[in-house]
């Protein structure tokens, strides 16, 4: 293709270097480093003048370093004349501080949406964003994909009787995600009902519907440390389900959470490549990984050539 160029961050190489091949392109060059004081240096090691310039940097790892990067090297692209700069950013970094919850405290999101702005972002291009609004807290375009068309192969692929299975959600936040799942494989839906004393701290569960003798498939948007799936998983099988697998899109797992999946009773749990995860899987058997490189790069194709995007909100690309 044409006046393109794909730049990767630090965070994520490997998810960056598939979306080429999937272009058939180069990942295009450019010096990450760090002076001796932490501060991030970048240096862009082609012309980008009159190119439509993607940088594929996920907020994952060391969030606040990769997402200082991003905005470094989008402004550098944007000061060296080239046309267009979105950023692919596949998990979206503080998204779940989108909303005052409590006084005082700070919309975060809203925050990283002006950073990007003002570092010269033109579009971005995420992955199930925490909660859909964050696209307005953006004035330019944002393209907000979703791993559910993959996430929905994947259960007819590998999942046995997946025709008998309920589609659970943990929180009622999930509920809209999880009836789309269920209407589109003719299955039913449960929810469970969960109360917060504080942050990533589950205090009580209320199960809503009936998973008697069936396989129950959780399915979330984002596994930090895994304490509710994990609550949930238990909830379930105490009320009659005779298999539980959980499905989230971004599978963060951080702190105890690797632990707490060895110790549970998940078959499996399936996550995407929006953050990296062969780390993960290395300690942990049950973690499953799809992915989401060619759904990514098919956006970025369709972007550059002034295409629809919303074939992918419910195909995925061959």
């Amino acid at each position: 293709m044409p006046n393109i160029k794909v730049f990767s961050g630090s965070s994520h190489k490997d998810l960056a270097s598939k979306i080429c091949e999937r272009l058939q392109l180069e990942v295009s060059k450019a010096s990450l480093k760090k002076f001796s004081n932490r501060e991030t240096n970048v240096e862009i090691g082609e012309s980008v003048r009159g190119e439509d310039v993607y940088i594929v940097q996920s907020g994952c790892g060391e969030v606040n370093d990769n997402l200082m990067e991003l905005l470094i090297m989008i402004n550098a692209c944007k000061i060296a004349s080239s046309c267009r700069v979105a950023a692919v950013i596949p998990c979206f970094p503080y998204a779940r501080q989108d909303k005052k919850d409590k006084s005082r405290a700070p919309i975060s999101a809203k925050l990283i949406a002006n950073m990007l702005s003002v570092a010269g972002a033109d579009h971005i291009i995420t992955m199930d964003l925490h909660a859909s609004q964050i696209q307005g807290f953006f004035d330019i375009p944002v393209d907000n994909l979703y791993a559910e068309p993959a996430i929905l192969k994947h259960i007819r692929e590998f999942i046995p009787s997946w025709q008998d299975s309920v589609i659970v959600s943990p929180d009622a936040g999930g509920a809209k995600r999880v009836t789309a799942i269920a209407d589109r494989l003719k299955v039913d839906f449960a929810l469970i009902h969960k109360e917060r004393k504080r942050a990533n701290e589950v205090e009580k569960m209320t199960l809503v519907g009936d998973v008697t003798n069936k396989v129950a498939i959780l399915v979330d948007d984002m596994a930090d440390t895994c304490g509710t799936i994990c609550l949930a998983a238990d909830k379930l099988v105490e009320a009659g389900a005779r298999a539980v697998y959980a499905f989230c899109v971004h599978g963060v797992f951080s702190g105890p959470a690797l632990q707490r999946l060895n110790n549970s009773v998940f078959e499996a749990v399936v996550v995407t490549n929006t953050i990296p995860q062969e780390e993960n899987m290395k300690k942990c058997n049950k973690i499953h990984c799809i992915d989401i490189s060619m759904i990514l790069a098919e956006a970025i194709r369709r972007t550059h050539n002034g295409e629809s995007v919303s074939y992918l909100f419910s195909h995925v690309p061959m």
